[in-house]
């Protein structure tokens, strides 16, 4: 019988009990599962006041797998390839051999150490197994089933269908009883023969085989006597209609106005990694644009029901109202990216991309470190160093680069950048790793800036077929020595913009931003942290602390402590874009996480590579090792100095004095030494000038000229102090 398509009053039991008498037998054969699929509610077009419905189905069963939103590579013939990927290659080979290898070596001493358990649970259920199977046979020779049919029989007052069913049951009764009587029989007489004559090890393996066959029997269904080694994890589905729910909920589109509907552009599918489920998605064409999306994120995490670290999306690059909705099973910056890849100690190459870590899909991300500046910022403890440091140990395996290292924050952090580093300055106050911090730190920025000077007047000198585009190049790096490229790293950087002579800190404010406008032309990388990145200084040095903080080509923000710092540090387009540092998740598991911002077109959520004390220690040793071999360690690492000219501070202060003056201001005296002698005061102050006299013994007096009386020195001192000196 074919049932109506529409009627949902049809009597499905009385139909399929049809089909089981004769009479029937010869009627038409219904497909059930068309049957039952017709049943199913169709979706009705809203109408007046009535609420759209996102329950029902709103596209075609997909087919296993779904439909990818990324193509997979093929051919440009279309075919897929013979062999397939993880067997291209000896490498492929080997490293699918090694994962193979690792999964079996897993699972059988995770078996092995439970097999007693194993043992034990078998064995139990094998007893109630045998009563199991008894008691099925039994009701196999009884044919129990048939019970049923003749009480049906019965109540119907048709004896004659109950005496035939009656006849059959005794017929098959007689039967099956002759079966198992045999079968009874043969094993009482042939089990003591096998066990007589069977080899030990034929008799061990059936008797494993019995065991296992009847624990198999006596277990329960939900009770499974081995334990999976491995656990596919369980997470939220998500479909079409819980996607259209999740966008109209955060207003970006509404499901019953015109031209307002949101729709597909691809079928919902998993991703390659099988981690979850992704979408391309159409906005409609009501002005919605994907900046909206970015800042409905929460809302559309809200609406899917799931945590908004579970929500990603990525701008398509052919239309500003697509993007591809990608949502994890599980939160994927809670799993860690693993250790650096550097672990292996080899030689790197600072014109190939750096391994950062990996991004919210699990894919490698690499960032190219020629030509930019990097700024990374966070709050204190949230894996700031550790990602800067990152990067300069990557600097550090290319033995070719020269780091100059700065550490703002006095920490062990750095330390051991010392086996490599051209030059080392630690602490913004003398301590014991550095007596003079804030002089080493001029004379060191003072040496940059001189050698950016000198490779743009030796890259204008090369010859165009040498240079064509008057840059620096990895074969010109490697033939001059000049050339090499350097890494500055300025970890706290904000500490030298506040120091308590604002004359220093105008200096060396004036320093990195040259080196920050020039320096990436020349070679020159600059790697800067802070924990700071605004609210530093005043006047000059805050104009000249904004412009340095600025100017970095790649941002990375780590958890921030609210949208302002974040600002700070990504920059006022990332925020309007809707990438905000301070609404990363806080958490031990999320160290380490941050926003990548201008490194491409993408701005992917990073989990960084973990390298920590040990690790880094075992990189530098690596790194010096590498260095000595190609003859490139040099500066602090080899134990030298910047080289200072000594100047006579006495004997230039007694060269200002003209004529008869008893004696001078000191800011009298500072003029005149810059003016006179500019190559080493052209940056004095009174209080410096005053600072050096006073440190070989000049007296600080007041000092009268031409009525106007200030703190100065008197030419008497100064003379007899050189006297002194001679005679000593």
């Amino acid at each position: 019988m074919t049932p109506p398509p529409d009627d949902d009053r049809f009597d499905w039991q009385a139909a399929e009990h049809d089909l089981t008498d004769p009479a029937a037998a010869s009627a038409e054969v219904v497909d059930l599962d068309d049957a039952r699929a017709r049943r199913a509610p169709r979706p009705r077009p809203p109408a007046g006041n009535e609420r759209t419905h996102f329950d029902v189905p709103l596209d075609e069963e997909p087919t296993p797998g779904g439909g990818p939103v990324d193509l997979p590579p093929l051919a440009p013939s279309g075919r897929q390839p013979v062999v397939p990927p993880h067997l291209q290659g000896w490498a492929n080979i080997k490293a699918s051999a090694r994962y193979g290898l690792a999964v079996t070596a897993y699972r059988v001493g995770f078996h092995g150490l439970r097999s007693p358990w194993y043992a034990a649970q078998a064995s139990f259920w094998a007893v109630v197994g045998v009563f199991r199977l008894a008691n099925r046979q039994r009701r196999w020779w009884w044919v129990s089933e048939q019970t049923a049919l003749r009480q049906a029989a019965a109540d119907a007052n048709d004896p004659a269908m109950w005496h035939k069913l009656h006849r059959e049951v005794k017929a098959t009764r007689a039967w099956r009883g002759t079966v198992l009587a045999v079968g009874t029989a043969t094993a009482v007489i042939g089990a003591p023969i096998v066990w007589a004559l069977a080899p030990g090890w034929a008799l061990t393996v059936a008797v494993l085989l019995a065991v296992a066959g009847l624990a198999h029997v006596g277990r329960p269904a939900d009770r499974p006597i081995i334990t999976a080694a491995t656990v596919a994890g369980r997470f939220r589905r998500i479909n079409s209609d819980v996607v259209l729910r999740a966008y109209y909920a955060a207003s970006l589109g509404h499901p019953d106005r015109a031209n307002q509907q949101i729709t597909f552009g691809s079928n919902m599918s998993r991703d390659r990694t099988d981690t979850g489920s992704q979408v391309l998605i159409d906005l409609p064409f009501n002005g919605k644009t994907w900046e909206d999306v970015l800042k409905a994120r929460a809302a559309i995490a809200a609406g899917l029901d799931v945590s908004v670290n579970q929500v990603f999306l990525t701008r398509d690059k052919t239309s500003h109202r697509r993007h591809t909705l990608f949502v994890a099973d599980r939160d994927p910056l809670a799993v860690a990216a693993g250790r650096t890849p550097l672990l292996d100690g080899k030689a790197r190459d600072i014109w190939a991309p750096a391994p950062f870590g990996l991004d919210e899909r699990g894919q490698r991300v690499e960032l190219l470190l020629m030509w930019i500046s990097v700024l990374i910022g966070a709050q204190p403890r949230k894996g700031k160093t550790f990602a800067a440091r990152l990067l300069a140990l990557y600097a550090a395996l290319d033995p070719y680069v020269r780091i100059l290292t700065v550490d703002g924050k006095m920490s062990a952090d750095w330390d051991k950048f010392r086996l490599i580093a051209h030059r080392y300055v630690c602490g913004v106050v003398p301590n014991t790793r550095d007596t003079d911090p804030i002089t080493h730190l001029l004379d060191m920025l003072r040496e940059v800036k001189a050698h950016i000077q000198e490779v743009n007047d030796f890259l204008a000198k090369l010859p165009t077929s040498e240079c064509p585009e008057g840059k620096i190049t990895r074969e010109l790096s490697r033939k001059y020595p000049l050339l090499r490229v350097w890494l500055l790293v300025m970890e706290e950087f904000q500490n030298y913009f506040e120091t308590d002579d604002q004359e220093v800190n105008k200096e060396i404010a004036g320093l990195l931003s040259f080196i920050m406008a020039v320096g990436p032309s020349a070679g020159v990388i600059i790697l800067s942290s802070s924990q700071k990145p605004s609210g530093v200084g005043a006047g000059d040095v805050a104009r000249l602390f904004n412009r340095y903080r600025d100017n970095h080509a790649v941002r990375f923000a780590l958890k921030c402590g609210n949208d302002v710092v974040s600002r700070a540090i990504l920059g006022g387009d990332a925020y309007s874009e809707g990438f905000d540092a301070s609404a990363l998740p806080t958490g031990k598991e999320y160290l380490g996480v941050g926003i990548l911002y201008g490194a491409d077109d993408n701005t992917p959520i990073v989990r960084t590579y973990l390298a920590d004390h040990g690790d880094a220690e075992k990189i530098l040793t690596a790194a010096r090792r590498l260095r000595e071999a190609a003859g490139t360690l040099s500066g602090y690492a080899l134990g030298e100095q910047i080289t200072r000219e000594v100047r006579d501070v006495l004997a230039d202060v007694r060269t200002v004095f003209r004529g008869k003056e008893p004696g001078l201001h000191w800011k009298v005296i500072a003029a005149r030494l810059a003016e006179e002698m500019p190559e080493h005061y052209a940056d004095a102050t009174d209080e410096s000038v005053s600072a050096q006299c006073r440190a070989v013994g000049v007296p600080s007096v007041n000092v009268n000229m031409r009525g106007s009386v200030n703190r100065g020195a008197r030419k008497v001192d100064i003379v007899r102090l050189m006297d002194d000196r001679e005679s000593a």
